[in-house]
């Protein structure tokens, strides 16, 4: 059986950086809220926090939206990593099976999020 389309409420990208990468997310950050003020930007995570395995910040984004922001993070992410994931509710699935990558993949701890 398929989920249908409209299973999906919103979107998240998370963006990875490091020291050396900071300036990098932070002149992503600064052209997603200027392009998009409807996108909801996260606090700053300088630790790992949650699933994810290093420093990050999260973009949450209405469907709407995912045909020019997606593209946006494509052209604009200057090496870093992204992960974009629909939220379903399901946030385990959202994360492992339903997630899509731009640049490094990285390995998530999922065994901590609901199913």
């Amino acid at each position: 059986m398929f989920a249908p389309p409209d299973a999906i409420t919103g979107w998240h990208a998370h963006v990875y950086f490091d020291a050396a990468s900071r300036d990098a997310a932070a002149r992503l950050r600064d052209g997603i809220a200027a392009a998009f003020p409807d996108a909801v930007l996260g606090r700053w995570h300088d630790v790992p926090v949650g699933p994810h395995p290093q420093a990050m910040y999260q973009v949450a984004f209405a469907p709407a939206l995912f045909p020019t922001l997606v593209p946006f993070l494509a052209l604009n992410r200057e090496g870093l990593a992204v992960l974009v994931h629909p939220d379903t509710g399901r946030q385990r699935a959202d994360h492992e099976r339903h997630a899509m990558w731009m640049g490094a993949v990285l390995p998530l701890d999922t065994a901590r999020l609901p199913d």
